[in-house]
């Protein structure tokens, strides 16, 4: 408590300053008035000491340091006067403005400028001279012009304060942006890593388990060739991917997007990967040839759900048929891959369950609707079924 209240050091230079000057007023005998009726000459020191006092509470107690300070001005003037109390007290009136309640700041300038016309007008009835007017005047400059800075100096702090909160909610929401931005993009590169990858690591996975699981020279020498085929191409998408996270390269132009015309290499290196799980792979698409361009996020997020969709086929379909249909209705594009559902034998590759969480995060990204599950088959067999429908006008995708 008692370092609350403790003062300053502006308000103990302002204190000890006016206290000397006023000092020095004194030696010199310079005073404000004739002193009558308490001319003795020490009497001034009075006022002047309790105003110095005031000055320590000025920030701390503006109010108490303001009830102090009107308190020894009233008393100078029944001394001989000091000019530094004069000059206290308007600092005093200024700083209870300024560092005083709101209300005190709304309070004080209007209550001294009804004093200063209250006091003009009472002096000029009083003296019937002109010359009562400047003692308005001083008064005025006394009490209602301090407090009247101290009204201007608050509202600036006040504005200045409200600017510079404004800037950091500003600088905060900008760095939430940021960091939402961030974590999408950092999501985006982790669905087309895995899209890009985990196809081809997975037949290098199945291909190299039956190698080592299957002593033919014939079968080794297939697996063999499968292996490199998928590395290959894993380390030209790579590359790709690597170009596009570039800030700049030595080729500026994009690389190009994989589209629904890809499709036809795609379910041939399904059938290569999967001949020896005994997956055959076909491709049903019934759009009218004559359609209209899709969009190129729509291409990208199709192709890449057929391809993590055989990927998936081949880790863990049984033998058999998986069909990739593709048709549009209306305004929407539908995606669907079937394939038998259930275990086989032979090698498999193992998952992790993000490829479905990508295929559904591409999906809402574009404002479709995503499904994955097994149903039953027309045979009494089940099967698993990936189906997605996509916008096909760039205006109804979400951002």
């Amino acid at each position: 408590m008692l370092t609350s209240i403790r003062p300053d050091r502006d308000a103990v230079t302002l204190a000890v300053s006016g206290l000397l000057g006023g000092l020095l007023l004194w030696l010199l005998g310079l005073h404000t008035q004739g002193g009558d009726p308490f001319s003795a000459p020490w009497v001034t020191l009075v006022p002047l000491t309790a105003m110095a006092a005031a000055e320590l509470l000025r920030r701390n107690a503006p109010r108490t340091a303001l009830a102090v300070g009107t308190l020894a001005l009233m008393a100078d003037q029944f001394t001989r006067g000091s000019l530094a109390t004069i000059l206290m007290f308007t600092d005093v009136m200024y700083a209870a403005v300024l560092y005083g309640t709101p209300a005190a700041a709304r309070r004080l300038p209007v209550a001294t400028l009804l004093v200063t016309v209250a006091s003009t007008i009472g002096f000029l009835a009083w003296f019937r001279k002109p010359e009562a007017l400047l003692i308005g005047l001083v008064i005025g400059l006394v009490s209602f012009i301090p407090a009247l800075t101290g009204v201007s100096v608050r509202s600036h702090r006040a504005a200045a304060d409200a600017a510079r909160l404004a800037a950091a909610q500003t600088a905060r929401l900008a760095e939430m942006d940021r960091t939402q931005a961030v974590i999408a993009e950092r999501a985006r590169m982790a669905r087309e890593l895995h899209d890009m990858v985990a196809n081809h690591l997975s037949a290098v996975a199945i291909h190299s388990t039956a190698a080592l699981s299957i002593d033919d020279p014939e079968t080794s020498r297939n697996a063999l060739k499968v292996i490199r085929e998928n590395s290959v191409e894993g380390l030209a998408e790579m590359r790709r991917l690597i170009g596009l996270l570039r800030e700049g390269g030595e080729d500026d132009a994009p690389a190009a997007a994989p589209t629904l015309a890809a499709l036809d290499t795609l379910i041939e290196q399904t059938n290569a990967n999967g001949a020896s799980g005994g997956l055959v792979c076909t491709l049903e698409d019934t759009r009218d040839p004559g359609a209209d361009a899709l969009p190129t996020p729509v291409e990208l997020a199709a192709y890449r759900i057929v391809q993590e969709s055989l990927t998936n086929a081949l880790k863990h379909a049984a033998p058999g048929p998986v069909v990739v249909r593709l048709g549009r209705s209306g305004e929407l594009l539908t995606v669907e891959v079937t394939s038998v559902f259930g275990s086989r034998t032979g090698p498999t590759a193992p998952g992790s369950g993000a490829g479905l969480v990508g295929m559904r995060e591409r999906v809402a990204l574009l404002g479709g609707t995503f499904g994955a599950g097994a149903e039953p088959g027309g045979d009494g067999a089940k099967i698993w079924r990936v189906r997605a429908e996509l916008p096909v006008r760039e205006r109804e995708m979400r951002e």
